[in-house]
């Protein structure tokens, strides 16, 4: 299961210290609650993409009801959308 949250990053801080730190924290916190008893760990990769303030609503949004969005459009497939009409190129050997 693929999810994606929503959050401000100060721009002192690096993109991979935060997804480290977020990683780490809630590993334990998921080990140690024994309420995700079948949790072996992160995906070893993660997409992070900005925002203007003036759409934060509107992501807010998307992200309460992306279970009901993806299926509609799986994420896998929304992922190569978003990154193909923001203008990065991918090899998707790397998006599996």
């Amino acid at each position: 299961m693929i999810y994606i949250f929503f959050s401000d990053l100060h721009p002192s801080i690096s993109l991979a210290d935060y997804i480290r730190k977020i990683e780490s924290s809630s590993s334990v916190w998921m080990k140690n609650s024994n309420l995700f008893p079948e949790f072996g760990g992160w995906q070893e990769s993660y997409g992070a993409f900005t925002y203007s303030i003036k759409e934060r609503d509107i992501i807010i949004n998307y992200v309460k009801n992306q279970k009901d969005h993806h299926r509609n459009e799986p994420f896998y497939d929304e992922y190569k959308r978003l990154l193909s009409e923001n203008g990065v190129e991918f090899d998707e050997k790397y998006l599996l």
